[in-house]
């Protein structure tokens, strides 16, 4: 579907009337492109960097209900959110994952241990479900060793889930492709299209992946928006007042061997009393999140400030005093931009993360929201949508991942865990199959302390629309975020695998390392 040569085939066809065009190749976008699909309409999606550059690939991997949505008054929001959590789960087995969490009681705290325990009972209601506990100071260190601080009083245990943001978006959009839509990343709108009343009917859009300067008129039946926390910036070309407050939340990444836990810790902050959880994922341990304004230019790849660091450094090390965890046990750093309305509250945390659909001059903008929500905000854009397009049939009960049978053929006679081939599964879904042909089959182990496959990388150089090498180590496969440096001490192996793949020749495999090299140390480390 992305062989050699597919940027050439969809840029041929875009010139055709769409009856949507989606500007954004986020989950919110995969997610409108996803459900389109579904209801037979010819639909384009374009992206300006890569699919989950965005805040899409920067979030804090957790498909959840939200706890502290329940402090907030957030009822709704949290009622939609478990419900949406537990669909996932069902739905994307191997790529949305059920996590445990411990919630770590301190001394100290502003919040009172009980409330915690009277939101948790709540939460479980709304999922149907009792799996939380309470524990004492003793049982809860046997439960996680690390958590040695002498404030801790005792907690609960209770459960949400995790996956792999960008994977997830990615997978959405291979299925809707082949159902028939169209999704082309580093394709750049340069400007809405109008009609003589005014109304947006379409775009001019740019190739931005260095290949061509070319452009082209796409026009579309309705146009939507789905950038996200660069929503704004096509709004206010229609004269249109800003609406959104970008709020940056930051992470950091350790090796799991300084902060060995077998599940996530959360905990409030010493310092404002806000929520911070420490979790295991892909072989590491991410702890975040920050929540600050980020009133600086939005750029594809933010980082993590001064302030962000040690604020989270502290954290972790008044919690987990024994591993003696400094700055020099961080493997790298992530941060993204939240899309969040503003409703002028004084502290960003109290913004509401609901999503909003407005209508101007027929431009469709979808925002706000967070990742586990982003069905809710499909079905709820397409129901708008019935305004320009009149009747469209969805059924809402559809999975939107495509259901993918566990004894694949092509799994059953490889020398691969089940945990493994169910990981596979989840991930790429019946693409799966290809990651076994016969020339990649001598690559199916682990690239270095991570759970990817050196096969896994092959297979993105060779099918996963890769146009940069960042593309390729920090979302479709993160060994970018998981390896000391970037990874860079494995590219030798990775060119290997990997440049004739990419079709690039040695100039472009060296402009394409600098560029990389520069982008990590700048946005995804701390110096």
């Amino acid at each position: 579907m992305w062989d050699k040569g597919w940027r050439e085939r969809v840029w041929s066809q875009l010139d055709q009337e769409w009856d949507i065009l989606i500007i954004g190749g986020g989950i919110t976008g995969a997610g409108i492109l996803r459900q389109a699909t579904h209801a037979g309409l010819r639909v384009l999606l374009v992206e300006a960097h890569d699919f989950a550059s965005g805040t899409s690939s920067r979030s804090s991997k957790l498909v959840h209900g939200g706890m502290r949505y329940l402090k907030n008054a957030q009822f709704k929001l949290t009622l939609e959110s478990v419900s949406e959590r537990e669909y996932l789960v069902r739905q994307g087995r191997g790529l949305v994952n059920r996590l445990g969490f411990l919630y770590a009681s301190l001394r100290g705290d502003k919040m009172p241990r009980f409330v915690f325990g009277a939101g948790l009972i709540l939460y479980d209601l709304m999922a149907r479900q009792w799996s939380h506990r309470a524990y004492d100071t003793l049982d809860l260190r046997e439960l996680c060793p690390p958590l040695t601080t002498p404030a801790l009083t005792g907690g609960y245990r209770y459960f949400d889930a995790q996956t792999d943001d960008a994977r997830l978006v990615l997978r959405l959009i291979r299925e809707a492709v082949e159902a028939g839509g169209v999704a082309l990343n580093y394709a750049r709108v340069e400007h809405l299209l109008k009609t003589q009343q005014g109304q947006v009917c379409g775009a001019v859009v740019r190739d931005t992946s260095g290949e061509s300067m070319r452009e082209i008129e796409v026009r579309a039946r309705l146009v939507i928006n789905a950038t996200g926390v660069w929503s704004d910036a096509l709004r206010v070309a229609l004269e249109r007042a800003p609406r959104l407050r970008p709020l940056r939340g930051s992470h950091l990444v350790l090796p799991w061997a300084r902060l060995p836990l077998t599940r996530a810790v959360t905990f409030l902050h010493p310092r404002d009393g806000r929520p911070v959880f420490a979790l295991p994922w892909e072989g590491v341990v991410i702890f975040g999140t920050t929540d600050v304004d980020h009133p600086s230019e939005l750029h594809t790849d933010p980082a993590i400030s001064a302030d962000e660091f040690d604020y989270l450094l502290t954290a972790l090390q008044h919690v987990f005093p024994q591993q003696e965890l400094t700055a020099n046990d961080v493997l790298a750093t992530f941060s993204g931009v939240r899309p969040v309305v503003n409703t002028g509250k004084a502290d960003p945390s109290k913004e509401s993360r609901e999503h909003a659909i407005w209508e101007e001059d027929g431009l469709l903008t979808v925002c706000g929201g967070k990742l586990t929500t982003f069905r809710l905000m499909a079905r709820d854009a397409l129901r708008a949508a019935r305004k320009q397009l009149g009747h469209i049939e969805f059924d809402p009960r559809r999975p939107m991942l495509n259901p993918v049978p566990e004894t694949l053929d092509a799994l059953t006679d490889v020398r691969l865990s089940a945990a493994q081939r169910l990981r596979l599964l989840g991930r790429y879904g019946a693409d799966a199959t290809r990651l076994f042909d016969a020339d990649v089959r001598a690559e199916l182990t682990p690239i270095a302390s991570t759970p990817y496959l050196w096969a896994e990388l092959r297979h993105a150089a060779r099918a996963e629309g890769v146009v940069h090498l960042d593309d390729l180590l920090l979302r479709r496969v993160r060994i970018g975020l998981l390896l000391p440096n970037g990874g860079l001490e494995w590219m030798p192996r990775v060119r290997a695998i990997v440049q004739a793949e990419l079709g690039w020749d040695d100039a472009r495999w060296e402009r394409e390392v600098q560029t990389y090299t520069q982008l990590w140390r700048r946005a995804y480390s701390f110096q």
